[in-house]
């Protein structure tokens, strides 16, 4: 009995420093490696691009080293419920100390096109690659897709979108403490994103830059075609008889509604077929295609009379109109190197989007060597994505040696 009871209490004891040796994680949940490049693979994606984009050659001279990609899976709060989310965090096969790369990508409809779930994607693959450049580069799902595709995606919805790529980033540093062997993260972070990606890169930058600048020192953005002032983009949309891509439309509304941004029922903004469908449209199995096919090009068609006709002045929709201001992102002075790019032919997201809110950033008293943007004539919305994300990488490159 003796041998036994002493037995038993060494395995306690074993266990119990077993237990301690497991971090004490917050955010950080797991990980999963998915694939891995070599240099040489990195330089020669580079090449096979530049004969499209020759810009992009630029970006050779900076490939240091070959990158490997994780999915991991974190926890953060939506709807004041918490949730795992997901995304991928591609890291330089050198062991040593990186800035934090994070990039915001576009506007999605399919689970199965988010960065963890469609890795080899030849358009994720150049923003994986860019690890190779010397950064940690974090690219999160956004609550709703991977490991949380079971509940809305809060689509230009503000607060959730900007708590779960803060989220992500506190997982990366904890993963980076004993689960990234031989990574450490540099306490410098760059921000950049397109379309969606682009306001939810705007909105981040000023999140980071005004509420949280003891955890993360935010060194420069950059925004792509984002639709900043959501009011103008949704009058925008209402203000012409037909519309191409309603299921933009609808996506705000669905979200909007899902996470009580509208208190309206759906009913009072759309018409029937439409209103009643709606919410069988945005469950990640649809791509944009699918949803405009259920959807109406026609303005008319597609949204209530009382809606278009009351919408700017009539009571009953104060809280539409209380959310697209609310969720807007309105210009401040920043102190962080900001550079906003966008299509001279973009007919999704009008130019003027950048165009005010450049005016707003000047206004509000950031100086113009800060603050800086660049429009390129005659292409539209996916024309201009490329050539907006390498400018951007050139253009953080260039803060980033300049110490």
């Amino acid at each position: 009995m003796k041998k036994l009871a002493f037995l038993f209490l060494v395995t306690i004891s074993v266990i119990s420093c077993r237990k301690g040796d497991v971090p004490d994680y917050q955010y950080f949940i797991s990980k999963e490696y998915k694939t891995g490049y070599s240099s040489e693979y990195i330089t020669s994606l580079v090449s096979v691009a530049a004969v499209s984009y020759p810009d992009i050659d630029s970006l050779k001279k900076f490939i240091s080293s070959g990158v490997d990609v994780y999915r991991i899976v974190y926890g953060t709060s939506v709807n004041d419920e918490t949730v795992k989310a997901s995304g991928l965090v591609c890291t330089p096969k050198v062991p040593g100390e990186y800035p934090v790369l994070c990039f915001q990508n576009g506007t999605n409809t399919l689970n199965a096109a988010c960065p963890s779930e469609n890795v080899t994607d030849p358009s994720y693959q150049m923003i994986e690659a860019a690890a190779a450049l010397g950064f940690i580069v974090v690219m999160p799902d956004y609550p709703g897709f991977g490991e949380s595709s079971a509940i809305p995606h809060p689509y230009l919805v503000k607060e959730p979108t900007v708590r779960s790529i803060r989220d992500m980033l506190y997982a990366v540093g904890e993963a980076a403490a004993g689960e990234l062997p031989g990574i450490t993260i540099k306490n410098e972070y760059y921000i950049i994103g397109y379309s969606q990606g682009g306001w939810a890169t705007l909105a981040l930058h000023k999140y980071l830059e005004l509420e949280n600048q003891a955890d993360f020192t935010l060194k420069a953005s950059v925004c792509g075609a984002g639709p900043y002032d959501m009011t103008s983009l949704f009058t925008g949309m209402m203000n012409v008889t037909t519309y191409e891509m309603p299921v933009y439309i609808g996506y705000i509304v669905n979200a909007y509604t899902a996470y009580h941004q509208f208190t309206n029922p759906v009913s009072d903004i759309f018409n029937d077929p439409y209103a009643s469908r709606l919410g069988t449209l945005y469950n990640g199995t649809l791509t944009s295609a699918e949803i405009n096919n259920q959807l109406t090009t026609s303005i008319p068609g597609l949204f209530n009379s009382g809606f278009l006709s009351g919408f700017t002045t009539d009571p009953k929709y104060s809280s539409v109109r209380e959310a697209l201001v609310s969720n807007s992102i309105t210009g401040w002075s920043t102190a962080v190197p900001l550079l906003l790019v966008h299509g001279g032919g973009d007919t999704t997201v009008d130019p003027s989007s950048t165009e005010n809110i450049y005016t707003g950033m000047i206004q509000a008293g950031t100086p113009s060597g800060i603050c800086r943007k660049e429009i390129f004539p005659g292409l539209n919305h996916g024309e201009a994505k490329i050539p907006a994300m390498v400018k951007g990488l050139l253009f953080i490159k260039s803060v980033e040696g300049a110490g």
